[in-house]
């Protein structure tokens, strides 16, 4: 396809398109898969033409089949449906537009999309995405709710009027998206994107109504399910009704069986709050009161025993024995000095008897040197030696006129 051409020497819009739409006849058929989104049977024509889009991805390419083709799949294929279609490129050189002729489209039945889904859940679970480790808790009271959802439906309407009939004050901040069809995925994952990143938005809710299976699809895609698995606010899911389960519900923090619940579990209910309040209230003054009930009967109890009804009990049976150990010592004391006394007299006696002043007191005379030496021997005097000689009552002087 390569041309030598120049600003000199362009080459014509008709010629490129005609070099486009020769290399795109040579490409051959591929099985394509994707979801109609536009359908248009005019009566009369005999060319059906359709867009199919890839669900996952902002992208599409135009079909066109014959009515024949599309006639035998008319009553189970629609808009929004997901189809397999075996196609050849065309190149339609008037307007420079690619479109694929279908030959045959056949419908992705519900079946085949189960399995496809429980291969996606088996997946992201081995990455861990499900895992109750990596769920939030919700907080006890929001301070403001974000909820993503269907404009005016009755998810929306069931969501605002149980969580004001619980909590009149709560806020919302509401983001109406398309929740089924192409653009359910992208909207969803904006709107949970652009909530999450709020600060003041203390949680999330995805809510819709039931729906079949290809209904509920985009909430089972994996490009929402990672988005919601990123969030730093916990998300509730409340899609469908209780049966359902898309592969939203295991991975948001929280799962409500229908959009009322998810306002039930998100938003507490203000007369049941005050009502366990009040039982709080009862039960900690019950509480208190028989914890104060049993201290006080302790304190009588303490204050009717003998110790403390009769505190001067305990000092008089003392002062008792405390006088009687009194007597006692007294009386010991007593005899001890006694028999003392007696032993005192006893050896005063014998002293008085063993005394050399009682032998005096007898007559006899205790004979001195000037000395001081008493006289033992009638040698050791001499005569006209001066004596001194002591008696009972003093004492006088003799002089030795002879020594026999």
């Amino acid at each position: 396809m390569a041309l030598d051409t120049s600003p000199e020497a362009p080459v014509p819009v008709a010629q490129v398109s005609r070099l486009i739409g020769g290399w795109i006849d040579r490409l051959g058929a591929v099985w394509v898969e994707g979801q109609i989104t536009q359908l248009s049977r005019r009566p009369g024509a005999g060319v059906v033409f359709l867009t199919l889009r890839d669900p996952s991805h902002e992208m599409s390419l135009s079909v066109t089949c014959y009515r024949r083709v599309f006639d035998r799949v008319a009553d189970v294929v629609g808009e929004g449906a997901r189809v397999v279609v075996h196609a050849k490129p065309e190149w339609y050189a008037p307007r420079g537009a690619l479109s694929l002729r279908a030959a045959d489209i056949r419908p992705v039945g519900v079946g085949e999309l189960l399995v496809r889904l429980e291969q996606l859940k088996k997946a992201l679970t081995a990455e861990g995405l499900f895992a109750a480790a990596r769920k939030k808790p919700l907080p006890f009271l929001p301070h403001r709710i974000g909820l993503v959802t269907g404009r005016a439906s009755a998810a929306e309407r069931d969501v605002l009027e149980t969580a004001r009939a619980r909590w009149p004050a709560v806020r919302f901040a509401v983001r109406n998206v398309a929740v089924q069809g192409v653009h359910a995925v992208p909207q969803v994952i904006a709107a949970v994107q652009e909530l999450d990143a709020e600060p003041e938005v203390d949680v999330v809710i995805v809510a819709r109504g039931g729906g079949s299976v290809e209904d509920l699809l985009p909430f089972s895609d994996e490009r929402l399910v990672r988005a919601v698995a990123e969030c730093a606010t916990p998300v509730v899911s409340a899609i469908g009704h209780e049966p359902d389960t898309p592969l939203l519900d295991l991975v948001a923090d929280l799962r409500s069986r229908t959009p009322t619940h998810a306002a039930k579990d998100v938003v507490p209910d203000v007369g049941e709050e005050y009502e366990r309040i009040a039982q709080l209230r009862d039960r900690a003054r019950r509480w208190l009161a028989g914890y104060l009930d049993a201290q006080e009967r302790g304190l009588a109890d303490c204050a009717s025993r003998p110790v403390l009804a009769y505190p001067h009990r305990m000092v008089d049976d003392r002062a008792e024995v405390v006088a009687d150990t009194l007597a006692r010592a007294r009386r010991t004391l007593g005899h001890l000095l006694d028999r003392a006394d007696a032993e005192l007299e006893h050896t005063r006696a014998r002293v008085v008897a063993l005394s050399p002043a009682a032998t005096l007191r007898r007559g006899y005379a205790v004979l001195q040197h000037p000395d001081g030496s008493a006289v033992r021997d009638a040698a050791e005097v001499t005569g006209g030696e001066q004596l001194r000689a002591r008696v009972a009552e003093g004492e006088f002087r003799v002089t030795v006129t002879d020594v026999g």
